[in-house]
């Protein structure tokens, strides 16, 4: 068994999804629109493939405000990008491009190397290598 993908319900599709392709290298799928439901999504896929990212969107979701601090459920998720450099490489470009740092690179108590930051919507995501 393996998770396949996982989902985030965005306000702002379009402007989530260009931050990941943008940040992540990540290719995009086709949108998907059900005017039914009023529910449209993208599926984001990384170049070695793996677990992909689900952004959905649909206008009656409301938006949580508890969710930008420590709740029960869903906490974050973690971008292996391959090396240490890279985690510092790449936080050091969330920082000029004012994205905010949570947790600034360090290796964990358990041995990761990490920096964290949010997403434009406050999802928080661990770098690591």
């Amino acid at each position: 068994m393996k998770i396949e993908h996982i989902a985030l319900w965005v306000s702002n599709l379009e402007k989530v999804k260009d931050f990941y392709v943008k940040y992540f290298d990540m290719s995009c799928s086709q949108r998907y629109h059900n005017p039914k439901k009023q529910f449209t999504s993208y599926f984001l896929s990384f170049s070695d493939g793996g677990v992909r990212i689900e952004l959905m969107h649909k206008p009656d979701i409301l938006e949580i405000e508890a969710k930008k601090k420590f709740t029960q459920g869903f906490a974050h998720f973690a971008i292996s990008v391959g090396s240490k450099e890279k985690v510092n490489e790449l936080t050091e470009r969330f920082r000029n491009e004012n994205i905010p740092i949570v947790g600034e690179p360090r290796t964990t108590g358990d041995g990761y190397y990490e920096s964290i930051i949010l997403d434009i919507e406050g999802n928080l995501i661990e770098i690591t290598i």
